[in-house]
């Protein structure tokens, strides 16, 4: 399928075309017929899909049609996401589509000086993407109404969820007018996604691409068990391979991705943190220097990543387990995006065991387990389970993946149900 064959106007096609898409992917192929007959739209897809350009083309055109709006170009839709990082590349995307159209669009974001975004909603804006709490504080003082907004997307609402801002999207959903058209997406939808979707959205065409616990068949991934005292000796070896250009290291606190750039800065390889601590131009500028390559290392925390797109990054390392069991999909969604290769390594010491059974549980199958690494997991205290065989050689040189689940790695951990 081409993307003339969904019914898009020339001034966005050429857009399109200009950023070298030629074929739409199956969330696009789905969604974007749907948002062009004006219906609401709950949109369940992984990270990693293409999600933007599915509820951004349409937005764009529809807009483009529909030429009943006034010369002080109100806001005619809103875009929420969770990040600055998102929403950042989400203004970016209908920048590159709309190019053509005449629309004009901003980002407004917390972490930053008002004063540019306050100027540019004062000259009119038709599209304004923005993150929950930047958008209250402007409302409240009076620098923008959503009096006049048609379409409205609330987007990665999971996510919104997790990091607390179920009470401001609330706040912000009675700010809007009733008569609307409302685009829900959300890689996840456990029970209270699909309580909030019933509060915004009227007699909605559902949208799903790749199951929720599923993760991308094309992703390698990978299970070191290590003891946490390790890991930073277990990175640096990994990194050795010089066929690593770039990876996304993941940790779970902003103290750990600090923590972890200094101990591979000490060791000549070039790493940035980027979290809710780091300013947002240090956040920008991170980001920008390892999409250049000039960065080897980024290492985020799960908030400070979602929206982290970068082309043709093929290594994922979780340095922590993330004891979210979604979470995991999302991080190793980093890579093997839009049929690229994929690899994702995850170090598990004894305390995280718990972690891994719910990934698994999750995404039903057992992650292959890398054994015969430099640095094997021996403390297997915190689990009473037993202690693992010392291994030997390099882990690039020696060492094979076996299945978590076979019967060599059942006789190397016993048979105690804590051996996962």
């Amino acid at each position: 399928m081409v993307f003339q064959s969904l019914g898009i106007i020339d001034s966005i096609l050429k857009a399109i075309q200009e950023e070298g898409y030629t074929s739409p992917t199956p969330i696009q192929t789905q969604a974007i017929p749907i948002v062009l007959q004006g219906n609401d739209l709950l949109g369940c897809a992984q990270t990693g899909t293409g999600k933007t350009a599915a509820f951004a083309i349409p937005i764009l055109q529809l807009l483009s049609v529909n030429k009943q709006y006034n010369k002080k170009k109100t806001i005619r839709s809103l875009i929420v996401t969770p990040t600055r990082e998102l929403a950042i590349q989400i203004g970016e995307s209908f920048k590159a589509y709309g190019r053509h159209t005449g629309l004009t669009c901003t980002v407004i974001f917390g972490g930053v000086n008002q004063n540019p975004q306050t100027a540019a909603l004062r000259i009119g804006v038709d599209i304004l993407i923005a993150t929950p709490g930047r958008l209250l504080d402007l409302m409240n003082q009076g620098h923008l109404t959503l009096n006049n907004v048609e379409i409205f997307v609330l987007d990665e609402a999971d996510r919104m969820l997790d990091m607390g801002f179920i009470h401001d999207v609330k706040r912000m959903l009675a700010a809007l007018p009733k008569k609307k058209q409302s685009l829900f997406f959300s890689a996840t939808m456990p029970p209270e996604i699909v309580k909030l979707s019933g509060t915004i959205l009227q007699n909605p065409s559902k949208v799903s691409v790749t199951p929720v616990s599923s993760t991308v068949d094309i992703i390698k991934q990978f299970i070191y068990f290590v003891d946490k005292g390790n890991k930073n000796d277990l990175l640096i070896d990994i990194l050795k391979n010089t066929a690593i250009k770039t990876a996304l290291v993941f940790t779970r606190t902003k103290h750990g991705a600090d923590k972890v750039v200094k101990v591979l800065l000490k060791h000549a390889i070039k790493a940035e943190a980027i979290h809710g601590n780091k300013s947002q131009n240090a956040r920008q500028r991170a980001l920008t220097n390892f999409k250049d390559q000039t960065t080897r290392i980024l290492v985020a925390t799960d908030i400070a990543a979602r929206g982290i797109d970068v082309d043709e990054l093929e290594y994922v390392i979780n340095y922590e387990m993330s004891n979210i069991a979604e979470t995991y999909v999302h991080r190793i969604g980093r890579t093997g995006r839009a049929g690229a290769k994929g690899t994702a390594y995850s170090f598990c010491d004894a305390e995280e065991k718990e972690y891994l059974r719910d990934i698994e549980k999750l995404i039903s199958k057992k992650i292959p387990v890398f054994e015969n690494h430099p640095f094997p997991l021996m403390d297997h205290n915190p689990v009473k389970a037993i202690k693992q065989a010392g291994g030997g050689g390099n882990s690039w040189g020696h060492s094979r993946p076996k299945s978590a689940g076979n019967n060599n790695q059942k006789k190397k951990f016993g048979n105690s149900k804590y051996a996962r």
